[in-house]
């Protein structure tokens, strides 16, 4: 099994999130694991609903024995709907 992509999302909202992730999951095959660093608290809700609306799997938060920041699993979806590429939330025309 491949190790998981890292995106580290910092202190960035989750548009800025969604604009980040919607870029690297472009480019990757269907089945990758992303780990995705973000403090913003909405960010699982984002995260999954973003998902769920997208065809990508939402695994939850990973389990992590440092503080810091929280990090969240996806997985890239082989049937995945494209969404708008400077709205992200919204799926493409």
């Amino acid at each position: 099994m491949a190790d998981p992509v890292v995106i580290d999302g910092g202190d960035r909202s989750c548009v800025r999130l969604l604009l980040e992730l919607r870029g690297h999951v472009a480019g990757l095959a269907a089945g990758t694991e992303i780990h995705l660093i973000a403090s913003d608290p909405a960010a699982p809700l984002d995260l999954a609903a973003w998902c769920h609306m997208t065809g990508h799997e939402y695994l939850g938060p990973v389990t992590e024995t440092s503080p810091g920041p929280a990090t969240y699993a996806l997985r890239v979806g082989g049937d995945a709907r494209p969404t708008d590429p400077e709205r992200p939330w919204r799926l493409a025309q």
